[in-house]
């Protein structure tokens, strides 16, 4: 591990990755050390169902995702690996009349920025996965574009050819802390020794406050265990991506046939928990089951937990903070920071690297929770 450099950053998950080969790819940065206190693919960049989309209700977040989908389209060939990338679309289901105007509004939102989505009654949305049960659906909203990929080479991708433009990436390598002066960080402690360096970049997901209560900053941020589960392959039969936003229930299936899914639990444990629980796998059946009845003697192969990194008005943390020089954020994504990566990898790299005011990060800034300048953004599945 190098014992300087121009820049480290914190998190060796898709976020902190894409920023790293993005520097080095677009900018000519290499002098970069990436750390992280596990594997790759130990946080929620390995624990997540994969999925990609622009169905959401803010314009911002819409235009963001119409970048990173295009990116997914190409990484395979950019990168020289292959992520499994398959658009059989998302399929949105309500279940209430506020429900709808809820989906109507961010699908008139979605079709002016381009995006043909549409809005189903339940019968089209049956038409489009017939074994779903539309019981209780009062509508629906697809987009054909949206997608799934498989997360572990999309991780690997961006790490080998990051590393292969220069970077270091460290993983096994706890942060113990930082030497400063004044406002100036000097460098990175961890238990493999310092790494000199005036800027860092905290992309530590769940684990972001930790960092940065270490140089005296409080982020807002807090972790939600999120549970998930594959079953065993069957013969390839579910197009879309379903999600119920009714009770956070998701569901697909992979390119090797297996029903990968989750639900919303908020009765889980505070902080940094990764367990597994009958809770989950209780509620997930019987709403799996209840919306695809298909689905009632499948067997379950494998059950896993990860955590998403919510902020208080389910928006981002992203860019400098007032207490610290050249402490960039790249927190808070809820559970799409997987998804939005790509291009946010772009943008924060090109800020870090040219020092390009972007008005998106001054809306996701810190001081914002501050100001009571608070976000929104209505569709949050899981």
């Amino acid at each position: 591990m190098r014992g300087q450099a121009e820049i480290v950053i914190i998190g060796a998950g898709i976020m902190g990755l894409a920023i790293a080969y993005n520097l080095a790819r677009h900018h000519g940065v290499t002098d970069i050390v990436v750390v992280d206190r596990s594997y790759l693919c130990g946080g929620a960049s390995g624990r997540n169902g994969g999925g990609v989309r622009a169905q959401f209700s803010s314009e911002g977040n819409i235009r963001l995702m119409q970048e990173s989908i295009r990116i997914c389209r190409d990484f395979a060939r950019e990168m020289k690996i292959n992520i499994w990338f398959r658009q059989g679309g998302y399929l949105f289901l309500v279940r209430s009349e506020a429900g709808r105007r809820t989906l109507e509004k961010s699908v008139a939102v979605q079709n002016a920025c381009g995006l043909g989505t549409r809005m189903l009654t339940a019968n089209e949305a049956r038409a489009i996965v017939p074994q779903l049960s539309t019981d209780g659906v009062v509508a629906a909203s697809y987009n054909p574009d949206d997608g799934v990929v498989f997360p572990w080479p999309f991780v690997w991708g961006y790490a080998e050819r990051a590393q292969k433009l220069g970077v270091d990436i460290a993983t096994f390598t706890n942060v113990l802390g930082f030497r400063t002066q004044g406002a100036r960080i000097d460098a990175v402690v961890t238990d493999r020794g310092e790494i000199r360096t005036h800027r860092i970049v905290n992309a530590a997901g769940a684990w972001s406050p930790e960092i940065a209560r270490m140089l005296g900053v409080e982020l807002p941020n807090h972790p939600h265990r999120h549970e998930i589960c594959s079953t065993e392959p069957l013969k390839p039969w579910l197009g879309p991506l379903v999600a119920d936003l009714s009770n956070g229930l998701y569901f697909s299936q992979s390119m090797r046939g297996e029903i990968v899914g989750g639900i919303s639990n908020e009765d889980v444990p505070d902080g940094l928990d990764m367990g597994s629980s009958h809770k989950f796998l209780a509620l997930y059946a019987r709403a799996l089951v209840a919306a695809c009845p298909l689905l009632g003697s499948v067997k379950v192969l494998r059950q896993w937990a990860g955590c998403y990194d919510l902020t208080p008005d389910q928006n981002p943390i992203v860019g400098g903070v007032d207490e610290i020089e050249h402490f960039y954020q790249a927190s808070g994504f809820m559970g799409h920071g997987f998804m939005i990566a790509p291009v946010m990898g772009k943008l924060l790299a090109q800020h870090i690297a040219e020092g390009a005011s972007l008005p998106l990060f001054d809306r996701w800034n810190l001081r914002r929770f501050r100001e009571g300048r608070l976000l929104s953004e209505a569709m949050i599945i899981g």
